[in-house]
């Protein structure tokens, strides 16, 4: 019971992690390429209760990927449209990747050096989730349905009368929306029905499998050799945090 609070007090740590780096990333940019239409309504700033979404936060607690209040912005603003329009849309994700480099950094320190205890156990979950939110949001974010991120890049690279950029515009939303669903449905046949095999059928599962295995393999070789723990090994769709050790 107490490693199950303090796993979920970790997990709404990681989040103010995630989200408010991300969405200051994208403020900065933008203000940077010449709008300060965030700037001005108070959003370059790195207080998590401007940018959180109370949704988005509590999945991403729960799920491991999520979203936060969109940063407003006008493209008309920027100095060079689709420029300013790709570089606002990648800072977020940008950050992202950055903060699980230092998040997996910190794990690997307390888990070689201070893993015993429940102060142990509590740090060791936090920087793991810190690492693991970061890759979650990062490719969640990726994905190029509207309103996310890697809409935005497929925005700054077609124009609005593409095919794909329109079909994404219109539907985008209701596919996001099915995957979560989706998701949520896998997860509950998993845990509350005890069919396992349901696990092979969450999209969301495997996108989150290609963010901790691929994503974040770089980032696990680099500090798993400087700290001796060897080749990382592929994680399967239910892994353990114990299990990035053999």
């Amino acid at each position: 019971m107490v490693y199950t609070v303090l796993y979920y007090l970790t997990a709404i740590i990681a989040v103010i992690f995630v989200f408010a780096p991300h969405e200051f990333a994208h403020a900065y940019v933008a203000y940077k390429c010449g709008d300060a239409t965030a700037k001005m309504r108070g959003r370059l700033t790195l207080n998590p209760l401007k940018h959180l979404d109370w949704y988005g936060f509590l999945l991403c607690a729960i799920a491991g990927f999520g979203w936060a209040k969109p940063v407003p912005i006008n493209p008309a603003n920027f100095k060079n449209y689709r420029k300013g329009l790709f570089l606002t849309a990648i800072a977020g994700v940008v950050t992202n990747y950055i903060i699980a480099f230092i998040g997996y950094l910190l794990f690997v320190v307390v888990f070689k050096y201070a893993a015993n205890g429940l102060i142990g156990y509590f740090l060791n979950q936090l920087f793991f989730n810190i690492f693991l939110f970061n890759l979650g949001v990062f490719i969640f974010n990726l994905l190029p349905l509207y309103p996310l991120d890697g809409f935005r890049v497929v925005e700054s690279l077609t124009r609005e009368i593409n095919p794909v950029h329109r079909f994404l515009r219109t539907y985008g939303m209701y596919i996001l929306i099915a995957l979560v669903l989706e998701s949520f449905l896998c997860g509950a046949l998993v845990d509350y029905a005890g069919i396992t095999f349901a696990k092979y059928f969450d999209i969301l599962g495997y996108v989150q499998w290609f963010a901790i295995n691929i994503l974040g393999y770089p980032i696990r070789l680099v500090w798993n050799a400087i700290f001796g723990f060897g080749v990382p090994s592929l994680m399967p769709l239910d892994f353990n945090v114990l299990d990035l050790f053999h």
